[in-house]
């Protein structure tokens, strides 16, 4: 009997399903954050259809397209889950979607407002310090003369050293 494409599918079964060995996805798990099984009791992993998604653009990304486990990492980081689910399924109007709306995103320049001064904080001019810096200690004054030199008692061996 054949399970609906929704229901969960073990680590056995995903990993016949993608021809990769069960220890290629735990070790993933390890390096893609983005990849989180549910876990039963005793451990055992159930994927969802959307992690199937995630692992099957990652194996196309890295075993077809050659890219390295650190430039798919990048990928996810600056594309999201979705860009890579799209490439696992081939769907090229998602891909070119997302892609278009990053370089959207890219062409509006980040305005970020300045930060309100604070209640009693210096004048909007002034620079303060940060926290923990020090300015350098000036060096310390050349050493005073021997109180017995400037005593001037006799016999003192304060002027007799070479």
């Amino acid at each position: 009997m054949e399970k609906s494409p929704d229901a969960f599918r073990t680590i056995r079964e995903v990993a016949d399903d993608l021809d990769l060995p069960q220890h290629v996805l735990r070790f993933w798990e390890t390096r893609f954050t983005q990849i989180k099984p549910m876990k039963r009791g005793g451990g055992r992993r159930y994927y969802r259809p959307q992690d199937i998604d995630l692992i099957k653009g990652i194996r196309h990304m890295l075993y077809d397209q050659g890219y390295t486990i650190k430039g798919v990492q990048k990928l996810l980081r600056e594309n999201g889950n979705q860009f890579v689910m799209a490439i696992g399924n081939g769907n090229l109007a998602a891909i070119e979607a997302i892609a278009q709306r990053k370089q959207a995103e890219a062409a509006q320049p980040a305005v970020r407002p300045w930060p309100s001064p604070r209640p009693g904080a210096a004048s909007a001019g002034r620079r303060r310090r940060p926290t923990g810096a020090r300015t350098p200690s000036p060096a310390p004054p050349p050493a005073a003369a021997s109180s017995h030199r400037a005593s001037g008692r006799a016999g003192s061996a304060a002027g007799t050293r070479p």
